[in-house]
């Protein structure tokens, strides 16, 4: 690739150490107050907690979404019209619902609790978070694979279909392979946006970070400590979705040379 075409980042990389010193400088000056320390320590276990709730969600959710996606993706380019309609249906619906609406759809649609061979089985609220969650990912995850499908040349699936093998099969054993490379940046994406949208789940009642810090926050009742104990909620969501972007630019940089 060009290094003409790559942008510039001498400044930044320039103004980078002197930002991150002056920031720490700031937050060691903030915490040298000993009641300060003393008390975010004592609720740094409570808050790793919640936080916990929120990786559980956000893989649960994405597991769930991509799964679904990568159908749906398919059935949107199914020739069968009966098969296509429906999921393009659900992908212009989800794709453009809020993620709280639908967080707040699921929490009071489904059930308390669900009957299994005549035992009653708790429907945790963190559960139905993971589905309201889970429906728009399906959405966003099925317009990432439509695309990176579209995005192989034609003339793969003419050659497949001259040596025999059915549509379902070249999707399968050619096309998808290929598509991997192409749609992973994207859903790279789409994982740091789910994952800092798990923080919605506190509206509805589940126990994670945001939701813990609010606990705390009211708990010591001093805005100095509110400040900081919000401070460390974002603190612990950047450092859970930055590399996870640092990793996607680095992905969209070795696939655009090949």
């Amino acid at each position: 690739m060009n290094a003409a075409a790559l942008p510039a980042r001498g400044p930044l990389r320039a103004a980078w150490p002197w930002l991150a010193a002056a920031c720490g400088a700031g937050l060691l000056g903030w915490l040298l107050d000993a009641r300060l320390t003393r008390d975010l320590l004592d609720w740094l276990p409570y808050l790793a907690s919640g936080f916990i709730m929120n990786v559980v969600i956000s893989v649960l959710a994405l597991t769930l979404g991509t799964l679904g996606g990568v159908v749906l993706g398919a059935m949107e380019l199914s020739a069968a019209r009966l098969v296509r309609a429906p999921a393009v249906a659900y992908v212009q619906v989800f794709r453009n619902a809020p993620h709280l609406v639908l967080i707040f759809a699921t929490t009071y649609i489904f059930p308390f609790e669900i009957v299994v061979a005549g035992n009653y089985l708790p429907f945790p609220d963190w559960l139905k978070a993971v589905l309201g969650l889970a429906i728009p990912a399906a959405a966003y995850v099925a317009e990432i694979a439509r695309g990176a499908i579209l995005s192989v040349p034609t003339t793969q699936w003419d050659a497949a279909k001259g040596i025999g093998l059915s549509r379902g099969q070249t999707l399968r054993w050619i096309i998808l392979p290929q598509c991997l490379r192409r749609a992973l940046p994207p859903w790279m994406n789409l994982a740091a946006s789910i994952t800092m949208s798990t923080a919605l789940a506190s509206l509805v009642g589940v126990h994670e970070l945001l939701h813990a810090a609010t606990d705390a926050s009211t708990a010591v009742r001093r805005d100095d400590f509110t400040v900081a104990i919000y401070l460390t909620v974002l603190l612990a969501f950047f450092l859970f979705c930055y590399p996870i972007s640092r990793l996607t630019r680095r992905l969209e940089r070795r696939l655009a040379t090949r």
